[in-house]
């Protein structure tokens, strides 16, 4: 419980932060958000720092919306309860603002329960939030069918070029895996923000709300899942390797990671959903960045951060994304719409006399699995047609393949 002039200077002090605040780099997710909110709220979620609330403030500019602006995320609403709400609505009536903009409200139990009844009041809600479980398991159950759900992810190779006005090359790709896309950390370059960030959200959205009194191991599951960023993991093999009391603790632990947009693990590719559950899956962190600050000898691992900027690329564009691994072959990226397998793609630095084969036949072995007559290589500067028989592999530079969308924007 707080005081309303306790609430009442969050408010001053936020609202005056808000329009003192630069526009910052338009993001690529801009235009994909509605220009209304006909009786829907709008959910931006995200992992801390990714530019969430820029991004807010983008739209409400864009779509220019003078709203009430309220971020829970703050030591000074660590009290904030439900019953508090009664005091942020005589704030909002006085404002006489018909628009809403709520940053991180998941952290207030009941706050699904206060945006419906916004939204029947007739108020335009936007959302924003670093926890996507959180975030889905409540509108799921009382905010069915009212509600529009986007993703934001750390800059993209496209926002960092236009970032720093570079040009699509190898060079540009290689600073861009190498420092990642945390806003804050591409201006300043100080792995302290890397760093911290990680705590906060180990910390902060990891163990503090799921109890988790073992912390070390919880990091100590991170660092190993840093190190092997690209690879196969089960939860029975790392119980053994790390400590942990039980496979069903790790599977929790990667649910945690994943809600917090820390990582992804990618299954097989199965008809079967059961198959899918039972093999191992790939671990791929959201940001190259991020990973370097983690494990320091991912840094100089280029052929993993290739593919791991790859996997983010198609997340970003929503993409069911699996790897294959049938017949002793494998290939990385299965990409399907619907269930129903459109594009396969082999991602390597280096196209050699070493690896050509290998990299070859695990993509051209799913070509025929899947009945697909192309393929893709990307590597990262390199570019070539290979033809083996009526099967066409198109080798194509990574930055060409991500720069797309920088392309589209210069274009307009």
């Amino acid at each position: 419980m707080i005081k309303q002039s306790e609430l009442a200077a969050v408010v001053q002090s936020q609202q005056e932060q808000q329009q003192e605040k630069g526009v910052g780099l338009e993001r690529d997710l801009l235009h994909q958000l509605p220009t209304d909110l006909p009786n829907h709220a709008l959910i931006i979620s995200g992992i801390r720092r990714c530019g969430k609330s820029t991004l807010l403030s983008q739209w409400m500019k864009k779509i220019d919306f003078e709203g009430f602006f309220l971020n829970f995320d703050t030591p000074k609403l660590y009290n904030f309860e439900l019953t508090d709400f009664e005091l942020l609505d005589e704030m909002i009536v006085q404002s006489r603002k018909k628009s809403l903009f709520f940053d991180e409200i998941q952290v207030i139990d009941g706050w699904e329960l206060y945006v419906r009844q916004k939204l029947d009041q007739g108020y335009k809600v936007a959302i924003t939030g670093s926890n996507a479980s959180l975030l889905s398991k409540e509108l799921g159950t009382k905010l069915t069918g009212r509600h529009i759900d986007k993703e934001l992810f750390p800059f993209s190779f496209s926002e960092f070029l236009r970032y720093h006005e570079a040009i699509p090359d190898a060079e540009s790709l290689l600073r861009y895996m190498t420092i990642g896309g945390f806003p804050e950390y591409i201006k300043t370059e100080n792995p302290d923000i890397l760093a911290v960030l990680i705590d906060d959200i180990l910390y902060r959205d990891i163990a503090v709300r799921y109890n988790i009194r073992d912390v070390k191991s919880l990091k100590r599951l991170l660092l190993f899942l840093a190190a092997n960023n690209g690879n196969l993991v089960t939860a029975t093999k790392l119980t053994q390797t790390l400590g942990i009391k039980s496979p069903a603790t790790i599977l929790d632990y990667f649910s945690y990671f994943e809600q917090s947009y820390l990582l992804q693990l990618m299954p097989k590719f199965s008809y079967s959903y059961r198959v899918q559950l039972v093999n191992p899956r790939k671990i791929y962190f959201v940001d190259t960045g991020l990973i370097n600050v983690v494990d320091v000898s991912f840094s100089h691992d280029f052929g993993r951060k290739l593919e791991n900027v790859i996997f983010w690329e198609l997340r970003r564009q929503n993409k069911e994304i699996y790897y294959y691994n049938e017949n002793g072959y494998e290939c990385d990226f299965v990409v399907c719409n619907n269930k129903i397998p459109e594009q396969l793609i082999q991602v390597c630095y280096e196209l050699n006399k070493d690896n050509s084969t290998r990299e070859e036949r695990g993509l051209l072995d799913a070509m025929n699995f899947f009945k697909l007559d192309k393929g893709t290589i990307i590597t990262l500067n390199q570019q070539d047609t290979i033809l083996h028989h009526e099967k066409k592999i198109e080798v194509i530079p990574a930055y060409r393949y991500l720069s797309q969308q920088y392309n589209e924007a210069m274009t307009h």
